[in-house]
């Protein structure tokens, strides 16, 4: 915790709050319903794209049929916005021509086409609309066909007006006006040649014997036949700048545009340009994670206050001391100079279970919400079980007539097994409970199986070696009063009296 820096751990939402954003569906056509099965693998593909952030207690469900709710502690709205909000949808198209951009002005309203702002000369009528298409055509072209794609004169035209910022539909068997991310640069692109649901794995590392930061690409046999094939073409001596290159197009966007020197072949590629760390991870995690089958705009964003509050988190801690102070008593009540033993147990116990909530809460965003304060106060029932198992082993040992000093070995041989079968139970529990629970159970299963663990190292590391020593002092061996070790108290006494009762009668008798 000192070499981190960290001294609390990290809460959930219904203690700290966090980031909520609603995303809308819509198909392609922007008609008809939503298919429930695509946004139900959407929502599967978000929940990908959050646990890769490294948050806890993250919550992605589906509302209403066409809606998919997002709600994450400990993370930036913009910062979630920007990761589950994109569609993701990847294209590699090849480049016909570009341009350096200008920026688009902000209109009064939308447009509907790249052509909508753009005003005929005075005294010439005003030309009807004609959109481009939105969806793409029941046959795809192939590698050689998109390659051999020319611009129209409308191309052409749409290109010369186009300014970064209009919206240009992206259809796969379509030219594709846009620009880079930068807006320094326009592009006109011809027809899709590898389609992102081609690509099975993305990774951000550093070139070798570099300092950059690059995303390796991994495309599957078709994705990758077709790269082969395209990167072939373009490195063909009779193409030219930019006609030799090919685009990688996310979101509509150029995120890099290489020029191909030879085919490429085995299905790797390697994406380049001005990343850092954070920037080269992300889109790693956006690729790595698939395109959405559904189309989405964000239609709400708020940072929610904590739903339960610091009023329920102080009422988990009050009901944790209460309970660990119950115990304690118990203890001192019962086990009298022996409870020293469970009140040290029971406080390294806490120690280490906060000191590794903190650091996984660092390491891997683990988040601690009200049930995982429930998991951990039921810890105490779980460690105080151990100590009662081995301790009562111990008086029965002692009233067998061992003397105290074998009993507290014979005694850890019986009980350890009972301890072990007991913690293994309720390690079982919180596996299934993890696997099977969904939202903030999780926590509570975790938490539960977090400490039993460490009920199972503080046992067998402590607990059993401080019993041993406290065995071999005067205070404890001898069974002096107030010990808990005392004949009278383990019992000893009277199992002594009984048999010499047995005995006189049995003489009386002979």
């Amino acid at each position: 915790m000192a070499a981190t820096n960290a001294w609390t751990p990290k809460l959930g939402l219904d203690l700290r709050g966090g980031t909520t954003i609603t995303l809308t569906a819509r198909n392609s056509t922007g008609q008809g319903g939503v298919d429930q099965a695509s946004l139900e693998q959407a929502r599967t593909i978000i929940q990908q794209r959050v646990d890769s952030m490294g948050v806890g207690e993250s919550e992605v469900t589906t509302v209403g049929g066409n809606q998919i709710t997002v709600s994450v502690p400990n993370v930036a709205p913009d910062q979630l916005r920007e990761m589950v909000g994109q569609t993701a949808q990847l294209y590699f198209r090849p480049v016909y021509q570009m341009q350096q951009a200008t920026p688009a002005p902000q209109p009064a309203e939308p447009s509907a086409s790249p052509s909508a702002n753009r005003r005929p000369a005075p005294g010439l009528p005003t030309p009807a609309p004609s959109p481009r298409p939105t969806a793409p055509a029941a046959k795809q072209p192939t590698v050689a066909e998109a390659m051999a794609w020319q611009p129209t004169q409308r191309d052409l035209a749409d290109f010369a007006a186009y300014q970064c910022g209009e919206p240009f539909p992206d259809v796969t068997d379509q030219p594709l006006i846009t620009c880079d991310r930068e807006r320094t640069a326009k592009y006109l692109l011809g027809p899709v040649i590898v389609r992102g649901d081609q690509l099975t794995d993305a990774q951000a590392g550093i070139l070798s014997g570099g300092v950059s930061w690059t995303v390796s690409l991994q495309f599957n046999g078709e994705g990758a036949a077709k790269f082969e094939e395209a990167t072939r073409m373009l490195s063909q001596p009779d193409r030219q700048e930019p006609q030799n290159q090919f685009a990688i197009v996310l979101d509509s966007d150029v995120i890099s545009a290489p020029r191909v020197n030879e085919a490429i072949a085995g299905g790797r590629a390697q994406i380049t340009g001005d990343f850092n760390q954070a920037s080269a991870t992300d889109l790693a995690n956006v690729l790595k994670y698939g395109a959405l089958p559904l189309s989405f705009e964000l239609s709400e964003s708020a940072n929610v206050s904590p739903t339960l509050g610091g009023e329920q988190l102080r009422a988990g801690l009050i009901g944790g001391a209460v309970g660990l102070a119950l115990v304690a008593l118990y203890a001192i009540a019962y086990y009298q100079g022996l409870s020293i033993v469970i009140i040290a147990s029971l406080a390294l116990c806490g120690l280490i279970t906060y000191a590794l909530l903190v650091l996984l809460g660092q390491s891997m965003g683990l988040a601690l919400n009200l049930p995982g304060i429930a998991g951990a106060i039921l810890a105490i029932g779980v460690t105080a079980d151990s100590f009662i198992i081995y301790f009562e082993r111990i008086r029965d040992e002692v009233r067998d007539g061992r003397s105290l000093s074998t009993a507290i070995e014979t005694g850890w041989i019986g009980s350890r097994k009972t301890i072990l079968v007991a913690d293994a139970v309720s390690l079982l529990s919180a596996l299934v409970l993890f696997i099977l629970a969904i939202g903030s159970v999780k926590g509570f299963a975790f938490t539960l199986g977090l400490t039993t663990v460490v009920d199972i190292l503080i046992v067998f590391f402590f607990t059993k070696p401080l019993v041993t020593l406290l065995g071999r002092t005067k205070f404890f061996g001898e069974g002096r009063r107030f010990s808990g070790f005392e004949a009278d108290h383990l019992g000893a006494e009277q199992r002594g009296r009984r048999t010499r009762r047995l005995s006189a009668t049995t003489a009386k008798e002979a």
